[in-house]
């Protein structure tokens, strides 16, 4: 059974954060930045919430607020999905279907362990297939 622990192992546990009193503009910044559609919220040592780009669409811009006067806190969501470093891949993929979210950190006992996109997900199944196809296409024509 492969579970989120592989996606880290291969990606690594760099998460981008920030704290809840930032303003939205400056996280917004921060995303662009780094060209991730995602931001953990940190308060203090402890993991709080996450902000996302439809954070901002719909907390933000359709709400008509300004982003130079908004907090991530006021406009994150929270409480958030996650999952622990030994969830299985099929519920990490479930979760983020039904929930219709694209982002879901690996948290233990409030720790930060990394965060799994839907994107790494998918790249994660198609190594595996193009593996179960490669091994197939030598077992019925041998080497090349």
């Amino acid at each position: 059974m492969v579970t989120a622990q592989a996606i880290l192992d291969k990606k690594g546990t760099d998460v981008a954060t920030v704290r809840h009193d930032t303003n939205v503009r400056e996280a917004a910044r921060l995303m662009n930045e780094k060209r991730i559609g995602a931001l953990v919220v940190t308060k203090g040592e402890n993991v709080i919430g996450i902000f996302t780009e439809r954070d901002i669409l719909t907390r933000v811009i359709a709400a008509g607020r300004r982003s130079d006067d908004t907090l991530v806190e006021e406009a994150m969501t929270a409480p958030m999905a996650c999952c622990h470093r030994d969830t299985p891949l099929d519920e990490c993929r479930s979760v983020m279907t039904e929930k219709r979210i694209r982002h879901l950190p690996v948290v233990e006992d409030g720790v930060l362990h990394g965060l799994i996109s839907s994107g790494d997900i998918l790249a994660h199944e198609v190594a595996h297939q193009q593996a179960t196809i490669e091994y197939l296409h030598e077992y019925l024509y041998g080497r090349r």
